[in-house]
């Protein structure tokens, strides 16, 4: 959907806020912001009208809620399995040589997290992409950003809509292809992982949380101690 700006904005600025990026319009009438919001949708950002005034910032609770709930699963197996990871969120990822850059929704560092640990700041020139990176999607595809992901060689995206978990690895060819196997966590059993991601109707997410503690102990451990021979930590 377009959007056609009846009045142009008085004034434009942007400001950083809190370590991010604000957008700040002003002299946009209300029905212009309505257009905004609908064309928007769902997309994760904050729109805040004020008078005229628009400030425009990251999203809607459905994201959030898939996102955090895919975050907790994957923060916690790591935990349980005392498996070492760098969580860097939506750090904003850019190489000005590649002219691409983007902000996953999530992302981590678990084969990489030495080299990453003690840092605030990352670098791509210097410093190695995530380990992993995710993706949610709430209302349209993200294949668009797959080329940029790509690009700057992410060896592996985890896509999810709320129904489905897509897990793509990095090829030699240096494009992301479907596969049934994770490459950070080759253990893990996806399709019976995934059934942890839709919640159950008047469950609280503690409760669902515990119960997928109780089924990495009883699925996945077992089958880590016997590849392992028992020996060296897990995984």
């Amino acid at each position: 959907m377009s959007v056609i700006l009846e009045r142009p904005a008085k004034k434009v600025e942007t400001t950083p806020f809190s370590g991010e990026q604000r957008l700040v319009l002003y002299g946009i009438d209300w029905q212009t912001y309505g257009k905004l919001l609908d064309a928007f949708g769902e997309r994760p950002l904050h729109l805040t009208y004020d008078c005229g005034k628009l400030e425009i910032m990251t999203l809607s609770p459905r994201h959030e809620r898939l996102k955090k709930w895919l975050a907790r699963l994957i923060e916690a197996m790591c935990l349980e399995l005392s498996i070492a990871i760098a969580c860097f969120g939506s750090t904003t990822y850019r190489r000005e040589d590649l002219q691409r850059g983007l902000e996953p929704d999530d992302c981590y560092y678990i084969r990489n997290e030495a080299l990453v640990r003690d840092k605030d700041k990352l670098d791509l020139a210097h410093d190695p992409p995530p380990d992993l990176a995710v993706e949610i999607e709430v209302t349209e595809s993200v294949a668009g950003r797959m080329d940029v992901y790509a690009a700057l060689r992410v060896p592996e995206l985890w896509r999810y809509d709320g129904e489905t978990l897509r897990v793509y690895l990095l090829s030699q060819a240096g494009i992301h292809e479907l596969s049934q196997n994770s490459l950070n966590f080759p253990f893990l059993p996806l399709a019976e992982f995934a059934q942890f991601l839709r919640r159950p109707q008047g469950v609280d997410e503690t409760s669902q949380l515990q119960a997928f503690l109780a089924w990495i102990r009883t699925r996945v451990v077992p089958t880590l101690k016997n590849s392992n021979q028992g020996d060296g930590p897990l995984p």
